[in-house]
């Protein structure tokens, strides 16, 4: 059996009897909270050894959201109205999602990271501490995006992903690069520069190709629109 802490706010239209939830976690309407586990305790308070309901400061979870089974979503974690998650997603904490966001099956975010409204991210994706995804963004699945130039090291370099961007699948950022509004990175490309806004890039390493308009005349002709 799970656990609902008395601290927190459902307003949820479904808690499977499976759920986790702790500390003052706030559900919204609508939304739908299969066998998950929601506010769970960052590393820190778990090495305190209390109880996690004890420790938790909850998540803050919209309306109309559907959190499959397997999900976990750490304390201090924000999300929009309208998300939805496949199975076994992990979410860390001081992550901020907006609302309309799709996450794909075994997607992990991690630490801090930020993800605009209506941003689509695929099965098998890694978002590394501090990943900054902005609106409409697209990732398609086993895309990698990494944050440390010089593994193991104590620097960080997030990776910053502009609005309307399209990842392709397999896909490698490197550290610290900058996808420019509506640019496209084709399947497979390591990308180790910033890609300029509105270009195709593609290749290891990633090189222009194109131009993004390109791209898009050729979807219309491959999805039949005129």
């Amino acid at each position: 059996m799970g656990f609902i802490s008395p601290k927190a706010k459902i307003n949820a239209r479904y808690v499977s009897p499976d759920a986790y939830i702790y500390g003052p976690t706030a559900v919204g309407e609508d939304s739908y909270i299969d066998a998950a586990v929601v506010g769970y305790p960052s590393r820190a308070k778990l090495l305190t050894f209390k109880p996690p309901d004890e420790v938790s400061n909850g998540a803050r979870i919209g309306r109309g959201v559907i959190v499959r089974s397997g999900v976990v979503i750490y304390e201090d974690v924000e999300i929009g109205d309208g998300v939805e998650f496949g199975h076994n997603v992990l979410v860390r904490e001081l992550t901020k999602i907006g609302s309309r966001v799709r996450i794909g099956t075994q997607t992990i975010i991690e630490r801090d990271v930020k993800i605009g409204d209506g941003a689509w991210i695929q099965s098998l994706v890694y978002i590394p501490n501090g990943t900054v995804i902005e609106e409409d963004v697209f990732i398609g699945p086993n895309a990698v995006i990494t944050n440390d130039k010089y593994p193991p090291s104590r620097r960080l370099a997030p990776v910053v992903i502009r609005r309307g961007a399209v990842i392709g699948a397999n896909a490698t950022l490197v550290a610290g690069i900058e996808v420019g509004e509506g640019a496209v990175v084709a399947a497979g490309a390591v990308v180790t520069r910033d890609v300029p806004p509105g270009t195709v890039v593609a290749g290891v390493p990633a090189r222009v190709i194109g131009k993004a308009e390109e791209y898009l005349k050729k979807k219309s002709v491959y999805e039949g629109v005129t």
